[in-house]
């Protein structure tokens, strides 16, 4: 089984409108993302930042979220991304968990597909990984595209909330981790625009241009996967 958590209790205080709620053709940016990952997940899990925010969301997007949806809230408030994924992961049942935020409009689910198998495979010297990271060129993390075994990261990411270590890099580092190139994903997502994300106006003014044009495809590739999903036996 197979879960993904996406982040949503971030303040979006450059962008200064909230993120998850951002339209795209009319629903909700969170929406989308959502059914994205439902073609490459068997659950979703929404983390909101408290539990009033939690019931906001919930009504903003009843109309288009399915019953494989579950949400939850920081589990401790204001506290960042690491209280988030603690919390997503502990609602979390698969055994490997992809977590996001909720501002990639392109979010690619062949991508996303990748890195759980690039999650569940094993190292030269065949010990299993726990999780799947893309680095940039640059040698940075993108610690919210990646793929997580759900326990192990679910206790380093607790251990570090008790320790007020509020970047997630810090419960990585207790993993043994794929680090993949995201080169490596180029033949899946050729423009790597999974990772493009919203931080200011200028990012939403890009992504409402590019969007009519990458939904099409978006829709036949993600349609194929859903597809595949039915048939893959649950790990």
């Amino acid at each position: 089984m197979r879960s993904a958590v996406i982040l949503a209790g971030g303040s979006s205080s450059r962008l200064g409108e909230e993120k998850a709620l951002l339209l795209f053709g009319g629903r909700p940016l969170i929406c989308w993302t959502a059914e994205l990952l439902c073609s490459v997940a068997d659950e979703i899990v929404v983390v909101a930042r408290d539990e009033a925010h939690a019931c906001h969301l919930e009504k903003a997007t009843e109309d288009w979220l399915s019953d494989r949806i579950a949400l939850t809230w920081d589990s401790v408030p204001g506290f960042g991304p690491v209280a988030g994924l603690d919390a997503g992961l502990r609602k979390a049942r698969g055994q490997f968990a992809f977590a996001t935020g909720c501002d990639l409009p392109f979010l690619n689910a062949g991508v996303v597909d990748r890195l759980f198998e690039l999650a569940c495979c094993k190292d030269c010297r065949g010990e299993g990984y726990e999780a799947a990271v893309p680095v940039q060129p640059n040698g940075l993390f993108e610690p919210l595209h990646s793929v997580y075994h759900r326990e192990k990261m679910g206790e380093s990411c607790r251990l570090a909330v008790e320790n007020g270590e509020r970047r997630i890099y810090a419960p990585l580092q207790q993993l043994h981790f794929n680090c993949v190139p995201m080169e490596l994903l180029r033949p899946t997502d050729p423009d790597l625009l999974s990772f493009f994300n919203l931080n200011t106006r200028e990012d939403l003014e890009r992504a409402r241009s590019l969007w009519p044009k990458r939904q099409a495809k978006y829709r036949l590739r993600h349609s194929a996967l859903e597809s595949d999903r039915r048939y893959r036996p649950s790990l």
